[in-house]
């Protein structure tokens, strides 16, 4: 009886077999995808997507955008203070003046470093939060939990968050990017853009550095497209008949999909990375003919396209590996961030012209800044270099739904700590998901019995930072 049954499946009764596995596989690929289906937001809000422009190392903030001129006046000075701070959770060196000159800049006047003479030309979109903090003086746990929210391995980042909750507008290409520096990730590596306990399809794609940012992107040579298009049809054709004798396995239909996903990822993303057709205006604008500037103005430019097909959420890296290739300015902060700002601040402004000239600008939302900040004190007499200060330090918002030509909060007068309107790591976060219409304690996700969070047990939205 039973071989009879198989004979009529394969023979007539399979024909109904056929149709019907036609459409449970259409079902199931449907289901596979709409994991990154776009979503509709809590509440409405101008940000529909975000660039984060991680500083990894931890910039200065009393050489960057926190201007201290009682630091000035005490130049040289022993600091005789109780706060540890340092990596080492210690005082250390003489109080060191930033030498870099601050000015007023925009209309707003926000003083802002020499170091950010082409950024600086958008003082008044700029928000700069002075008095941010966090738990932590490791370069590892404090990327990490500017990241995920969290000190310890697991969790998702900000951007598998901001993907879950709003899923994304272009299915031919990753809804969440990461473009890391050519001299290496940061510590921790891809614990920063991880999907966490999420699906992996929440994860960030990494983009690489140079001519080539993603691997076999392009076809074996003689292969056209349509022998390729021919060569996946086939493999679907015996997938799915695997499929059809293991009814139930999604995985294997959320495979099935991923080579269709691939495919349209290889043909739109290809244009997406080509920078060659770019204008020569345009090329210098970004920097991309300067040795300095050519790789970040290269993720800049690419950042740009990509926000233009609907990518939900960049990150680009400044800085790869350990101290001097990073902001890490412990040896000389002064030839480290001249170097590494140099690099960054003419593509990041050239990113922010572009925005504005495309209409980009009122749907994009951008965050500057590092793991944390540096000390006000050098390494010690002859050493120039600063040290990890976690408890207080500087980063800007600025684009959709932000107040810009302010600065929000305060350190201390020589720019130690935060003592004025503090916004720990946890306000930040939930800040970002407000202004992209998410509230951050209805946006969770069921793991391990509980309704977990990218802020914790805390978080409160920075209202002056809102427009």
């Amino acid at each position: 009886m039973k071989k009879r049954r198989d004979f009529i499946w394969q023979t007539g009764g399979g024909f109904a077999g056929v149709a019907l596995m036609e459409l449970l596989l259409r079902d199931q690929a449907i289901a596979a995808n709409s994991i990154l289906a776009p979503r509709k937001p809590h509440f409405a809000a101008k940000a529909k997507r975000a660039v984060f422009l991680f500083m990894n190392g931890a910039p200065s903030q009393v050489d960057t955008f926190d201007y201290k001129p009682e630091l000035t006046k005490r130049n040289g000075q022993p600091y005789r203070g109780e706060l540890a701070v340092g990596s080492n959770g210690r005082p250390v060196g003489y109080l060191m003046q930033s030498p870099f000159a601050f000015s007023p800049r925009g209309q707003s006047g926000l003083m802002i470093s020499e170091l950010f003479r082409h950024t600086g030309k958008f003082a008044d979109d700029l928000c700069v939060i002075r008095s941010m903090y966090t738990d932590t003086a490791a370069h590892a746990s404090g990327c990490l939990q500017m990241n995920t929210g969290s000190i310890f391995l697991g969790k998702p980042s900000m951007g598998a968050w901001v993907t879950y909750g709003l899923g994304t507008d272009n299915q031919s290409l990753p809804a969440f990017v990461v473009m890391t520096d050519p001299r290496g990730g940061p510590i921790g590596s891809a614990s920063n853009w991880t999907g966490g306990y999420m699906p992996a399809a929440f994860q960030g794609t990494l983009f690489r550095s140079g001519a080539a940012p993603l691997l076999n992107l392009q076809p074996p040579a003689g292969v056209t497209g349509r022998t390729q298009r021919q060569s996946l049809d086939l493999l679907k054709r015996l997938n799915e008949e695997h499929l059809a004798e293991h009814q139930g396995e999604s995985e294997l239909a959320a495979r099935i999909e991923s080579y269709e996903v691939a495919y349209r990822m290889q043909m739109e993303a290809a244009a997406v990375v080509d920078l060659s057709t770019k204008s020569a205006a345009t090329r210098a604008r970004y920097g991309l003919d300067e040795r300095l500037t050519a790789d970040f103005g290269r993720k800049c430019l690419m950042t740009r396209r990509l926000l233009e097909k609907g990518v939900r959420f960049v990150q680009l890296y400044s800085g790869g590996g350990h101290i001097e290739d990073t902001w890490d300015g412990h040896n000389d902060c002064i030839t480290n961030h001249r170097l590494h700002s140099g690099e960054t601040d003419q593509p990041i402004a050239a990113l922010m012209e572009d925005l504005k000239a495309t209409g980009l600008w009122d749907e994009t939302l951008l965050l500057w800044g590092g793991e944390f900040g540096r000390t006000p004190t050098s390494e010690g007499v002859g050493k120039p270099g600063r040290d990890h200060d976690w408890h207080g330090f500087s980063m800007w918002l600025a684009g959709a739904g932000v107040k810009g030509g302010q600065a929000i909060g305060a350190t201390d007068e020589l720019g130690f700590a935060a003592v004025e309107e503090r916004v720990h790591v946890s306000d930040l976060h939930a800040t970002l998901l407000h202004l992209m219409g998410m509230d951050h304690t209805k946006l969770t996700y069921f793991y391990q019995g509980f309704n977990q969070r990218l802020t914790g047990v805390r978080g409160e939205v920075v209202r002056k930072v809102l427009a």
